[in-house]
């Protein structure tokens, strides 16, 4: 059996909003019938309307004490980084122990991020990003953040839609038509053909750029007007088909373009990623001046930086007359579907790295190098490293 011998734990998110939580009952069967013994923080799964009863029905243990939970556990399963539990008083790292392995989302380059990414590293904790899993075919059962960027985009445009002080589709009235919205999505991958997708659906008029010719025939195929930005493919493409981080030559080239689309733009989308680095600013202070009042900003990004400028993350604000929204864990506004996704990710990548008990670190593999963030009390994840000057 992969998993025998050992102890899986499963706290309770405690990030504000989070109703997401890394196992459902039939994952936690699944590691049970592995062999693993499987520990679920009290009302953990409520968020996503499963209690803790169905957990017990498969045969996993209740823990009501997070620090009971971590002090057992060989392996934490999590969906969002460590936090400072403020009903035990203390940050959830210093919960965990060395040699404990811990799996979730940490993205690890993101600022805010180095302090807690610092603290997995000197407690001993080894410590893998579910974004940092390539999107290879053989990873595809693992990609999290494949599916949750899903969940991203399609809630992205319906929260914009609420925020927005106007109709999202062309409204016929007996004095007249009122015009669609004009809706801009920056970046389309995963996340932003899944917005173009939506706001369409919503009768929106949609525009989209991306700096990768693939990326841009995937949005005219869904529907969006690409507007195009002129960086060569050769400075825009990276390994796997991911964008490339841009000189500031060519991220002031694409500022420029972005700066006679935004004026235009009722709704701007943002989810402009670089695989493990801080996401790009494309969007600064001098441009939101510039855009409509009332419009509204998704910086779907935020978890990695952000692409406005004066995005504050984890909160939703209004600045120059546009509201900025820097929520960090949309996923957990969809907890049924984004749990469902994330849990068989999770559990795939975890049967991945383990074999006979044993978790297996091979560096020369590409889905555990590109993935692994703390080993041997050391910082090795390549875009951490690099965004914290090490």
């Amino acid at each position: 059996m992969k998993l025998k011998g050992l102890t899986i734990g499963i706290p309770k998110e405690i990030m504000k909003g989070e109703k997401r939580v890394a196992a459902t009952p039939d994952t936690a069967a699944k590691m049970l019938k592995e062999g693993a013994k499987v520990l679920v923080e009290e009302g953990a799964g409520l968020g996503a309307y499963f209690t803790d009863e169905e957990y017990e029905k498969q045969g996993a243990q209740i823990i009501k004490d997070p620090c009971d939970l971590y002090s057992k556990a060989d392996i934490i399963l999590k969906v969002k980084e460590p936090q400072f539990n403020q009903s035990k008083g203390k940050h959830e790292v210093e919960m965990m122990h060395k040699g404990q392995y811990l799996i979730t989302f940490l993205h690890p380059a993101s600022p805010e991020n180095h302090d807690m990414v610092m603290k997995l590293a000197q407690r001993g904790i080894i410590s893998f990003t579910l974004d940092g899993i390539p999107r290879i075919s053989r990873a595809q059962s693992m990609d999290a953040l494949t599916s949750m960027s899903t969940v991203a985009g399609y809630k992205s445009v319906i929260i914009a839609a609420n925020r927005l002080g106007k109709f999202m589709p062309m409204i016929g009235t007996a004095i007249g038509m009122i015009k669609p919205a004009n809706i801009l999505v920056v970046g389309t991958g995963v996340a932003g053909l899944q917005a173009i997708a939506t706001a369409k659906r919503l009768g929106a008029v949609v525009q989209a750029v991306d700096i990768r010719p693939d990326a841009c025939e995937q949005a005219r195929s869904v529907g969006a007007k690409v507007i195009e930005t002129g960086i060569p493919p050769e400075a825009a493409i990276g390994e796997g088909g991911y964008a490339k981080h841009l000189s500031e030559k060519w991220l002031n080239k694409e500022r420029e373009v972005l700066s006679d689309i935004v004026p235009q733009s009722d709704i701007i989308i943002l989810t402009a990623l670089v695989p493990g680095r801080i996401a790009p600013i494309l969007i600064t202070e001098d441009m939101v001046k510039i855009m409509k009042k009332g419009s509204v900003i998704m910086d779907v990004a935020i978890d990695q930086g952000g692409n406005c400028e004066i995005t504050e993350g984890g909160n939703v604000v209004e600045k120059h007359g546009i509201t900025i929204d820097g929520t960090k864990n949309i996923p957990g506004m969809l907890p049924i579907s984004s749990t469902w996704m994330f849990a068989n990710n999770i559990y795939n990548y975890m049967c991945y790295l383990i074999k006979n008990g044993k978790v297996l670190i091979n560096i020369n593999d590409e889905i555990t190098a590109s993935s692994l963030v703390t080993y041997n009390s050391e910082i090795v994840h390549k875009g951490a490293k690099e965004a914290m000057g090490i």
